[in-house]
């Protein structure tokens, strides 16, 4: 049996935009809501809850093909990087 490869993408966002919570929600809700939709993967703010222009996303997918996991996490970080709405402050890849 092959094994499988779970990637993990996490990213720190910077919304400079946001003054409320309020706000910061609306974008991460657009930017969850069309990752969900164009890639197959999992997404969630999973850190910096309360901090209004700050955000964290963990991004992740699995398959038995790492190249695969790769190209798609790189496919989400460059469509998140294009948001105007969110600059991509740092960003970390991991693989198990």
């Amino acid at each position: 049996m092959k094994g499988f490869t779970l990637g993990l993408c996490t990213l720190e966002l910077y919304i400079p935009q946001s003054h409320s919570l309020k706000e910061k929600r609306q974008v991460l809700r657009s930017i969850k809501s069309k990752i969900k939709h164009k890639f197959n993967v999992v997404i969630a703010e999973v850190d910096a809850l309360d901090r209004w222009q700050s955000a964290v996303l963990g991004v992740t997918t699995l398959s038995n093909d790492q190249t695969m996991v790769n190209s798609v996490l790189d496919q989400v970080f460059a469509q998140i990087a294009a948001c105007p709405e969110a600059e991509i402050v740092k960003h970390r890849l991991e693989f198990f």
